[in-house]
């Protein structure tokens, strides 16, 4: 994610100047950095990195962990917060990271990218035409072997997929719904011996909201998961049904490939109107997607809102509270699975 951003931030040379480009590993920063030319100043150390640049944004792709330390260091250090999700690990702090954002009157913006994907705000738009309540399901199950698997387990010390990952799309769950979120069940389950006692590498929450509507999403990493079926975006309502229709991205049997995560080729929209005679009123409806961006694009058009909200100083109070409802779901589905109860938030 960081070299997808960095990439953005290097395409709007015009609005963003790269000052520093800071990671642990050097072989990565050197490569990224020599895609740029070598021209950027190379840091092993964040706060060395913030002290030394005096920035005046800050990009943070680092796991999850780190988030919220260091997006306060970056506020308290006069800089604007581009955020990767989750905000946090735990509530209290991504409330903190938020708190700081308003203290230091800085803009924040969370990295949930499919807010800024043409057919997932189609998707999203057509799912409030089908009635109340809604039945949500979406899943992301990712097969991961060597470099990605190592990625995912070091995600793992942290996080699991069904918080890492399923803020998304509880979010679009919540912006589909419009709706308060009530209840929350969570399943889980460690599928592999290299990783910690405690730590599960599958997960499935349900969520119940205040108008009845109810979702849920599946999340899984490992040389062990499923390519089948790994890519589900369907809602269900009273009038019909929409659905992402991604039938290339869910069988080329490349589930962990960033590309394969928003990937959609068209929408089909059910309608669930009957004549007299018992048969559909209407066939199905296929909407086709023109816009289809894709990853390092998805990632420049964030960037875009990044500088939009920076200088016309948008109010971004509903996108905070959104970043904070979604973590909420998907810390309470963790806590569901942990203590083996149904949590009422």
């Amino acid at each position: 994610m960081g070299a997808s951003h960095a990439r953005a931030y290097h395409r709007m040379s015009t609005d963003f100047e790269i000052v520093g480009l800071v990671s642990r590993g050097q072989a990565s920063r050197r490569a990224l950095n020599s895609e740029f030319g070598g021209q950027c100043s190379e840091y092993s150390d964040y706060v060395d990195a913030l002290a030394h640049t005096r920035p005046d944004a800050v990009c943070i792709s680092t796991y999850s962990e780190t988030h919220a330390d260091y997006a306060v260091a970056a506020f308290e250090a006069g800089a604007h917060v581009f955020l990767e999700k989750p905000v946090a690990d735990t509530l209290a702090d991504c409330e903190r990271v938020i708190a700081s954002a308003r203290a230091h009157q800085k803009a924040l913006i969370v990295g949930y990218i499919l807010n800024v994907h043409p057919s997932w705000q189609k998707f999203t738009e057509l799912a409030r035409t089908l009635g109340t309540p809604l039945v949500m399901r979406m899943n992301l199950n990712q097969q991961s072997a060597g470099d990605k698997w190592a990625t995912h387990k070091n995600l793992l010390k942290s996080t699991s997929p069904i918080v890492d990952c399923g803020v998304h799309y509880v979010d679009v769950m919540c912006r589909m719904t419009g709706s308060r979120p009530v209840k929350v069940n969570g399943i889980g389950a460690r599928l592999a011996d290299d990783i910690a006692p405690g730590q599960i590498n599958y997960g499935h929450l349900q969520v119940t909201f205040a108008d009845g509507s109810i979702g849920w999403y599946e999340a899984g990493w490992g040389p062990m998961m499923s390519e089948t079926a790994f890519f589900v975006k369907d809602v269900i309502g009273p009038k019909g049904s929409v659905s992402i229709v991604a039938s290339r991205a869910g069988s080329r049997g490349q589930s962990s490939d960033l590309e394969s995560h928003t990937a959609t080729e068209a929408l089909r929209l059910h309608h669930a109107e009957l004549q007299a005679d018992g048969s559909f009123a209407r066939t199905d409806e296929i909407i086709a997607v023109a816009d289809e961006p894709d990853h390092d694009e998805l990632c420049y058009r964030e960037q875009a809102m990044f500088l939009d909200a920076i200088r016309h100083n948008t109010d971004l109070t509903a996108h905070w509270q959104s970043a904070i409802d979604s973590l909420r779901i998907v810390l309470a589905a963790d806590q569901s699975f942990r203590e083996g109860r149904t949590i009422t938030l």
